[in-house]
């Protein structure tokens, strides 16, 4: 069973970009938009050569991080609508490169699995 709802896995799949955000040990903050896919229950996504990016510096030394993916379903009325996770990373080879493998730990949504019009509905739950 997937850690995602059904919902949450259409809007996923129907963005282009996340905000990767990493710390390294000593708190200093990073954030990238980069591409991803889900893979079952993880988060992937690479690039070119990860090796030369501060996450893949982070990451090395503190696997925490944070990723949003969000967008405006309408301008008039505004209507955000997201999905954040909260989770570990690991950095994995794959084809002759490398790549980031997110595993969620906690999954905070608005306005995804509810889309009644007025407030957009957060709901955040943990993942065992």
């Amino acid at each position: 069973m997937s850690v995602f709802t059904s919902a949450e896995l259409h809007y996923l799949k129907s963005q282009p970009l996340m905000r990767f955000a990493s710390a390294s040990v000593n708190g200093r903050p990073d954030v990238a938009p980069v591409v991803f896919e889900i893979d079952d229950n993880d988060i992937l996504t690479g690039g070119f050569d990860i090796t030369h990016t501060v996450r893949y510096k982070n990451i090395q030394s503190n696997p925490r991080v944070s990723v949003v993916v969000d967008d405006l379903a309408s301008i008039n009325p505004w209507s955000p609508r997201g999905i954040k996770i909260i989770g570990g990373a690991i950095i994995e080879k794959f084809n002759g490169s490398q790549r980031f493998r997110i595993s969620p730990e906690v999954i905070i949504s608005w306005a995804i699995n509810d889309t009644t019009p007025g407030i957009p509905k957060m709901e955040r739950r943990k993942i065992n």
